[in-house]
């Protein structure tokens, strides 16, 4: 009796270790995982990197109100952002403190111009932290690095179909194809990606004579040279490309004063600045009719319900491609966490390599699937055309995800 007495002791004990254990564990598990945001908080690029945070916030309290990440204990995700600032220095050295100042950081995304993430993805790179962007130039994705991953169609990817479907658009309208293009842009990465393809071999393939070719250093302090000259040449089509929304409006605004806006043009920009709520709440809103813009990322049917609880939770009138590119890597995020089941980035950035959703996450990203291949580029990212249309930017192209018929500006 006694012995029997002294085994069921040793069992209890034995059960109040493990439980004990099992507790310490779950404990562990559950702590925060601190995912990191690196864009410009300050600058002329500030507004965007200020949507971007919005953005991971609305999606991060989404995540934890729904229980965190599973696998880890229902563990919460909790955001660090770091100000990239308004040049590439500044964005290196934001990633150097970045990398030095929260050892715990997990997996980041960011830093909005192409030529912040090249800059700060090579600091990441050698810290190993996993690194998420939308950031447009190939080089990003083109260096051999283990650890950053492209959400978006790259810059040469987007003029090489993009222009193709803009030639389609305006023949049909008009019923003649351009036969000269003009360029304005500004020397950011993304810029100079998108011009690259276009000047390399797409004029000469499609017919089209380049009868202007300007580039510029943001910020922009005048823009009556560049627009005169536009005026003068008259060009069939004109790339604008500002990255900068007050570059934007210089422009758009000096076009008007010459006669060349409201549709007087056919103008089409690269990026998501010329379509930001902030340009029409500072300019006279009748002088962006018809122009498009080429994004990554912007509303379609499928992400209703993320741009309904944006419209429920924000003051914003429409979610921009920053909101849901880095709405949609938050969940990105989860996914990557829930399959590592620890905060570890090289789990972490393996889990990325492995995944392949064509829901969750994947609804945030136009093709709707997120898939990585061996760059680190995602498989089957897609380009989409953007117009303003009544005060607002809607999307006109690829056709199944349009939400309105493409409008061609007359001359």
């Amino acid at each position: 009796m006694k012995e029997r007495n002294s085994i069921r002791s040793r069992i209890r004990a034995l059960a109040a270790i493990v439980l004990a254990t099992l507790s310490l564990q779950a404990a562990a598990q559950s702590k925060d995982v601190e995912v990191g945001l690196i864009a410009p908080m300050s600058g002329p690029w500030a507004r965007q990197g200020q949507v971007m945070k919005m953005a991971a916030d609305l999606a991060i309290d989404t995540i934890n109100r729904q229980g965190g990440i599973k696998s880890m204990g229902g563990a919460k995700l909790k955001l660090s952002v770091f100000d990239a600032g308004d040049s590439v220095e500044k964005a290196k050295n934001a990633a150097q403190r970045m990398v030095a100042d929260a050892p715990g950081l997990v997996v980041a995304t960011g830093a909005y111009l192409s030529s912040f993430t090249l800059a700060v993805t090579e600091v990441t790179e050698r810290a190993a932290l996993p690194m998420v962007t939308f950031s447009y130039s190939d080089l990003i994705t083109s260096r051999g690095f283990k650890y950053v991953f492209q959400t978006s169609a790259t810059g040469d990817q987007q003029a090489e179909g993009s222009l193709p479907a803009l030639m389609e658009m305006a023949e049909k309208a008009s019923g003649k194809r351009p036969a000269t293009v003009g360029i304005v842009m500004d020397n950011t990465a993304a810029s100079v990606a998108f011009v690259k393809p276009i000047k390399d071999h797409q004029l000469e393939k499609l017919g089209l004579k380049l009868v202007v070719d300007e580039t510029f250093t943001p910020p922009l302090a005048n823009a009556t040279p560049l627009i005169q000259k536009v005026r003068s040449a008259r060009p069939d089509i004109l790339f604008l490309l500002p990255t900068a929304i007050s570059d934007a409006k210089l422009l758009l605004e000096k076009m008007n004063e010459f006669g060349l806006g409201r549709g007087k043009l056919p103008t089409v920009s690269n990026g998501a600045a010329i379509l930001d709520p902030d340009l029409r709440s500072n300019m006279n809103v009748a002088q962006l009719e018809g122009v498009m813009s080429v994004v990554a990322n912007w509303s379609t049917s499928s992400q209703k319900d993320a741009v309904a609880e944006f419209n429920r939770k924000t003051g914003e009138p429409w979610p921009t491609q920053h909101f849901l590119t880095t709405y949609g890597d938050m969940w990105i995020f989860k996914a990557a966490l829930e399959a590592a089941g620890k905060a570890d980035r090289a789990a972490v950035a393996k889990a990325l390599r492995g995944l392949d959703l064509t829901d969750g996450a994947a609804r945030y990203f136009p093709g709707g699937r997120v898939k990585f291949d061996d760059s680190g580029r995602r498989t089957g990212a897609s380009l989409v055309i953007v117009q303003w249309q009544n005060g607002i930017p809607i999307t006109i192209y690829p056709p199944k995800d349009a939400l309105a018929a493409p409008v061609w500006p007359k001359r």
